[in-house]
């Protein structure tokens, strides 16, 4: 996959799918700024957690406008655009589909109409009780003008926007905050009328949301810091686990709509959220630092140098070369130019596959003992091929060390993993894992290793995707496979 910070990922393997991540939230209101300007610079800064659609909505107080596209940040808006998103308030998001095809339709900002205008919504996350609220929109009489819902055509996101136009309160904020304790599962908003910016964080605090001040008197609200910093807004405060937001010209105002019960994502801080944002207050870059410090504490090896898995194992790998003392080195050089690529290629390229994007040093590798560092293994088989790259560079032998448990269970709150059966670490031994990518030697980091170098009670976590222990409901439809899988 690639990042829109720069990184590369799992992705390294042409129709090698890691997993991919949640979606990029922002919002604006700022009177005396180019609202959509900054919505496309936030979502320049948001691009890591989504590629396939972006867009952006603007209101100048009587109409709603939303330009989006399938494609990169980059691809989808140019200056003409943005010049005809005029206003004082805009919404912007770059998607990764957890629910719903990768198709246009499905972009975001969604548009919904209301008792008393237009919603324009962007989400990250996931719910899990989508159909609970289909029936919700049934049983309301008024579905069939606000949604699709023939033949699977919806998202939760098109669901939650449809709700949204309730007229049986007087403001859109009222009817928000009588839907909002009806929705489970991971959710950050950020929606618009053509009057105010809404947020709302789910009660877990699932998905990373901030909010922050602009100079000019405006506020953003956003995924993650580094939005913010882009912007020049400064950071004032996470919005809170179970809390809505209504930013107008009167400020900001606040209402708890759920009593907050943290269970924020771990996945964010191995891999998901920017190295350079802060999440419950800790640094995600010295999180990861401190992963590859217990790597090193938990499995050591002697070997000649610690190169990582570019760039999403970067951190670990020069945390475990800290701690161990073994010398840090560039050993895979990445090509910065490949994104996602729709051309197949030849059988020969095929056979050469993560050459497109990663390339071994050479003269670095050859006739050294190394240790490799990348933060998760999915499959494996991206793994397998750095592995025999490395090999066939000179290296003497390969150690592969990773940052976070096995993942073995699947994510119902925003990240889409492979399916159960296609994560390599279910059913095997780490002995049976080793001998399948090809490595002298394996390790994980454990669960409490992790944990830790988050700094956060490990019941303020979401960490199911490595313990199959989901803190909230999982979809009804899942709930006969897991109970299945944890059977075999």
């Amino acid at each position: 996959m690639a990042r829109g910070d720069g990184r590369l990922s799992h992705d390294l393997l042409p129709g090698e799918r890691g997993p991919q991540d949640a979606c990029g939230v922002f919002g604006v209101y700022g009177p005396q700024e180019e609202v959509a300007k900054l919505a496309y610079f936030g979502l320049y800064a948001l691009q890591h957690r989504g590629q396939e659609s972006a867009g952006i909505a603007a209101s100048d107080g009587k109409k709603i406008l939303v330009f989006k596209d399938m494609g990169l940040v980059s691809q989808v808006f140019d200056e003409g655009a943005l010049e005809a998103l005029q206003g004082h308030i805009a919404v912007g998001h770059t998607r990764y589909s957890t629910t719903g095809a990768s198709t246009w339709a499905n972009a975001q900002p969604t548009l919904g109409p209301t008792a008393h205008g237009t919603v324009a919504l962007g989400h990250n996350g996931n719910l899990t009780n989508t159909q609970e609220l289909i029936d919700l929109l049934i049983e309301r009489e008024g579905y069939p003008k606000r949604v699709d819902l023939k033949g699977g055509k919806c998202t939760d996101t098109a669901i939650v926007t449809a709700l949204l136009g309730s007229d049986e309160f007087d403001t859109l904020a009222e009817t928000a905050l009588e839907l909002l304790p009806h929705l489970k599962g991971a959710y950050s908003f950020v929606f618009m009328d053509e009057h105010a910016l809404y947020a709302a964080r789910d009660p877990h605090g699932v998905r990373p949301l901030v909010l922050g001040a602009l100079p000019s008197g405006g506020w953003v609200v956003a995924s993650e810091i580094p939005a913010l910093d882009i912007v020049g807004a400064v950071f004032e405060r996470e919005v809170e686990p179970g809390e809505f937001l209504t930013i107008d010209a009167d400020g900001v105002h606040s209402e708890r709509f759920a009593k907050a019960d943290p269970h924020g994502c771990i996945f964010e801080y191995v891999y998901l959220a920017r190295p350079d944002t802060s999440i419950a207050g800790r640094s995600i870059q010295a999180a990861r630092l401190e992963m590859g410090r217990t790597l090193a504490r938990e499995h050591p090896v002697e070997a000649d140098m610690v190169i990582p898995v570019p760039e999403s194992g970067t951190p670990a790998a020069v945390g475990y070369a800290q701690a161990s003392g073994i010398p840090f080195a560039q050993g895979l050089t990445k090509n910065a130019y490949v994104g996602r690529t729709f051309i197949q290629p030849s059988q020969t390229l095929r056979q050469l596959g993560i050459r497109l994007k990663l390339n071994p040093l050479r003269e670095v590798i050859a006739g050294k003992r190394i240790i490799v560092v990348d933060d998760t293994i999915v499959r494996g088989n991206t793994q397998h091929a750095i592995i025999a790259m490395l090999r066939e560079a000179g290296a003497t032998e390969v150690h592969v060390r990773i940052s976070a448990p096995p993942v073995q269970w699947p994510c119902f709150y925003g990240i889409d993993f492979p399916t159960r059966d296609e994560l390599a670490s279910v059913g095997k031994s780490v002995e049976e894992l080793r001998q399948q990518i090809g490595a002298d030697s394996l390790g994980h980091i454990s669960l409490e290793g992790m944990v830790a170098a988050t700094q956060q009670a490990e019941d303020r976590l979401c960490t199911a995707c490595f313990t199959g222990q989901y803190p909230m409901d999982t979809p009804v439809d899942a709930r006969h496979l897991l109970m299945t899988q944890v059977a075999k």
